[in-house]
């Protein structure tokens, strides 16, 4: 039986228009081995800490950490115990990699033409040199051939970060993370460039499940008695200048909505004693969130960390999902958003301050022209962060430029990220929006709205410069 190849053609994604395709060609060809800058993913850093790390086996590496994949799987009724996502009460679940690897085999053809499709066939061919397309004959084949893969030295992660070509790439942390990990990457003799990111989602957001024990590891790694809003916000600041200690250049905060709103010491003390009895209920909730981004935002004017904010999300949604498996296993829904109303407390306080870079993250495209273009194309401190989630697509990103670039123009978006917990789709993904908008801008020149000079240098801005600025990457850490 002679199974299909892969196939992936050179120009793919490129407009059928000759004229357009062979300017897309040539403006993809200028910036396809420029070196990835990765600001924004949640790759695991003890993978690089070790110098001989490996990856385990290929279920291990690509699907049970991959909520892209097993909820695809899961809405076509493959439990997720099937497929070795681990259970919050310790219950049985598929330990047989190879018979993991079957199932999603079986149905690898669910992902054809979506991107986690895309990816995942770059990644086969590209990365791992496999030739034959995924299908129930050949899933054994193709997993020896790259378990054979994970078992040399060039498939270690160090290893895989130079031939991917990444210059810098950050992780993203939690306030209480000591980063050891991060600590054991800069006293080794390994030139990578690893960053911390801070992420105070767990000890910001007062209805977060386990919040009060997450406040008690807040002040044990900072050194400060949390009893107190004045201690909170000390041990917060505290934390901060650690993560900056240790190359940390970012920070990332997530909310449902984009509500901000100054609360009074005394308000914002009333709430948190009540948070720490146990007390505060959903609209004290609210209104904290909304007062922390406020103060986050302050604090990055004065200690100069870039605030990424990432909003609508509703997360956990499927119930019985999250309390057989926990967080992040691939149930969490977008929902409308809006932000014209929901930020002027903050930007009114300090979107005019040239010291404060706000990356706002959106999943609601109906406000991309409505409502952010016109927001970044305005105040100083707004960025837009590229398309996010659900939207971190071919036709996501076609949208994305289609109806923010007359308002808020290039220069107030910050090139791409990954934003992936998986490691070997890194440079498949930085690919895809590469080739995207290479053709963007290739259409931008037929129309005549800019010369081909001006596309050169607005598609290396995309790729590397953007990210790197907007990061404040521009100097490796010490």
């Amino acid at each position: 039986m002679v199974l299909p190849t892969w196939n992936l053609s050179p120009d793919r994604f490129f407009d059928p228009d000759p004229t357009q395709r062979r300017l897309a060609r040539m403006i993809y060809q200028s910036i396809a081995d420029l070196p990835i800058v990765a600001p924004h993913g949640h790759v695991d850093p003890r993978v690089f800490a070790d110098p001989n790390y490996s990856f385990g086996n290929p279920a291990e590496m690509i699907i049970i950490p991959d909520h892209y994949i097993f909820r695809m799987l899961y809405s076509q009724g493959v439990p997720l115990e099937s497929v070795g996502v681990p259970r919050r009460d310790g219950g049985p679940v598929e330990q047989n990699p190879r018979r993991i690897w079957q199932i999603f085999a079986d149905h690898f053809h669910l992902f054809r033409g979506t991107p986690t499709g895309i990816w995942l066939a770059a990644e086969f061919s590209e990365v791992f040199g496999i030739e034959e397309k995924l299908t129930s004959e050949n899933a054994q084949d193709i997993y020896d051939q790259i378990q054979a893969k994970l078992n040399t030295p060039e498939f270690r992660p160090r290893a895989l970060y130079e031939r991917f070509n990444i210059e810098v790439l950050t992780t993203t942390d939690a306030a209480t993370d000591t980063l050891e990990h991060h600590r054991r990457i800069q006293e080794s003799d390994w030139r990578g460039d690893i960053r911390p990111t801070f992420r105070p989602d767990a000890v910001v957001n007062i209805d977060t499940e386990g919040w009060r024990e997450h406040i008690e590891r807040l002040a044990e790694v900072s050194g400060v008695n949390i009893h107190n809003y004045a201690s909170y916000i000390q041990a917060l600041e505290q934390r901060r200048a650690f993560f900056k200690q240790m190359g940390a250049t970012a920070t990332d905060h997530a909310a449902l909505t984009a509500y901000t709103e100054r609360l009074s010491r005394m308000e914002a003390e009333v709430i948190f004693q009540k948070a720490l009895a146990g007390q505060a209920d959903e609209q004290d909730a609210r209104r904290f969130t909304a007062h922390m981004i406020m103060e986050m935002a302050r604090m990055s004017i004065e200690d100069g960390l870039v605030m990424q904010f990432h909003v609508g999300s509703l997360r956990n949604h499927n119930r019985v999902i999250y309390e057989r498996f926990g967080p992040d296993k691939g149930a969490d829904i977008p929902v409308r958003s809006e932000f014209t109303r929901n930020l002027r407390p903050l930007l009114n306080a300090y979107g005019n301050d040239t010291r404060l870079r706000l990356i706002l993250f959106a999943l609601d495209e109906s406000a991309y022209s409505r409502e952010l273009a016109p927001l970044a194309g305005h105040y100083p401190a707004l960025f837009l962060g590229p398309p996010w989630w659900f939207f971190d697509s071919i036709y996501g990103m076609i949208r994305y430029r289609e109806m923010i670039h007359e308002t808020a123009g290039l220069y107030n978006t910050v090139g791409f990220n990954d934003d992936t917990r998986a490691y070997p789709s890194i440079p498949v993904r930085h690919d895809v929006w590469r080739r995207v908008e290479s053709n963007w801008l290739a259409g931008l020149v037929v129309r005549g709205v800019i010369d081909e000079e001006d596309a050169m240098d607005m598609a290396r801005a995309s790729a590397y410069e953007l990210a790197k600025t907007a990061y404040r990457l521009d100097k490796r850490q010490n």
